[in-house]
């Protein structure tokens, strides 16, 4: 597979079996309009097939400030509904694409910006982050997968109080609503998500997407559906030419034994 379709509106580089993304509109803290939408669906499905974990980044001072209201006008509703979908088809390719996706977050993740680092895997929060979700103070209601991504971060009850409030969530207590998964300094999130990524990459494929792909599915499913699509998947993890390598490895003492390291 060639590599993704060019936009200046995002960076990509790779290094060995890792992607790195970055979205570019600093001047405008980031903020997502109808083309940086669409230039990361592009990017994310059209990712090439050595590439084993990505890492999404902002570049300047902001992850991402959400919706670009400067451009928003004025829509019918199955206008609307149809844009709604356009971002849940992008943020899709994050969440079940082809490989992890780890998001650095800094600076601004708001609104369409939480939605978007809601999609993502795994995320790494440097200190100078804050969460809010202002769609409820401008009169509008998340539309990227907020109601559905975000409600199982931190529960229904939560994202009421921020969409109701317009309150403003700062790292620590991101952190600690369970936005974020690490959190690190201000400068550390990109040099602490690659480590990350390195990690992940050496996993065997399957597995991965096993925990990518089954795993959201699973916890939507009845108990006895869940534990049915379990087994079948753990069956395939198992078979994997990969994985039977990797279990070889551990067997002749090549891979370290479970530790805790505090």
């Amino acid at each position: 597979m060639s590599k993704p379709a060019h936009s200046p509106l995002l960076e990509v580089k790779f290094t060995g079996a890792i992607a790195q993304v970055g979205i570019n509109r600093p001047k405008k803290r980031n903020a997502l309009n109808d083309d940086l939408v669409k230039a990361i669906k592009n990017c994310f499905e059209t990712m090439p097939e050595t590439v084993k974990a990505i890492v999404l980044y902002g570049i300047g001072e902001h992850f991402c400030a959400g919706l670009d209201l400067s451009e928003v006008s004025a829509h019918t509703v199955p206008q609307s509904v149809m844009h709604s979908r356009g971002w849940h088809a992008a943020f899709e390719q994050i969440q079940f694409g082809r490989a992890p996706v780890i998001a650095v977050l800094h600076g601004a993740v708001v609104g369409g910006g939480l939605e978007l680092a809601s999609a993502a895997h795994v995320r790494v929060a440097e200190e100078s982050s804050f969460y809010a979700l202002p769609e409820g103070k401008r009169g509008l209601f998340v539309g990227g997968g907020g109601s559905v991504r975000i409600t199982r971060l931190i529960g229904v009850s939560r994202m009421t109080d921020m969409m109701l409030t317009g309150r403003v969530l700062d790292a620590q207590e991101g952190h600690q609503a369970g936005i974020s998964h690490y959190s690190v300094g201000v400068g550390q999130g990109l040099a602490k998500a690659l480590e990350l990524a390195e990690n992940i990459a050496s996993n065997a494929s399957m597995t991965n997407y096993g925990v990518m792909h089954l795993l959201p599915r699973i916890a939507d499913q009845s108990i006895h559906d869940g534990l049915a699509t379990e087994s079948l998947m753990a069956a395939v993890a198992q078979t994997d030419p990969a994985t039977l390598d990797l279990l070889a490895q551990f067997l002749e003492g090549k891979k370290n034994k479970v530790k805790f390291k505090p």
